[in-house]
């Protein structure tokens, strides 16, 4: 019995870590809703860079990091304060998970427009 309640006490403790983050948060922290913006960015980044065409010049020398900095460019965010405020959001697991959620969300909303598009595009050309 008495191994029994040491057992639920540790484990009662190891969730309640688990919500309490490790890192502390920075002092230039990117707010919630812009590092959801950034991630949905580096997605749509790495999508772009894995599926292009290599053949075309104009960006067959480029790498994936000028993408990232493309996106920090784009946010005005320093890459020493995004890679902080992501280990910050990382370090709490569940709110982590929300947000990764709300990435997923809006990812298969554009990605379901686009076909949208792309079938009244195709509709368009058939009625030619």
């Amino acid at each position: 019995m008495k191994k029994n309640i040491i057992i639920i006490i540790f484990t009662i403790l190891a969730f309640a870590a688990c919500d309490e983050p490790t890192v502390e948060k920075p002092e230039n922290l990117v707010r919630e809703n812009q590092m959801i913006d950034m991630l949905i960015d580096v997605h749509l980044a790495e999508a772009t860079y894995y599926s292009r065409n290599r053949q075309d010049s104009t960006i067959k020398n480029t790498t994936s990091a000028d993408f990232y900095y493309a996106i920090l460019d784009k946010y005005q965010v320093p890459d020493s304060v995004f890679e902080k405020s992501l280990i910050f959001y990382l370090s709490k697991p569940k709110n982590f998970e929300k947000m990764y959620r709300k990435v997923q969300s809006r990812l298969s909303e554009m990605e379901q427009d686009l076909s949208g598009r792309k079938n009244e595009l195709l509709e368009f050309e058939d009625e030619r």
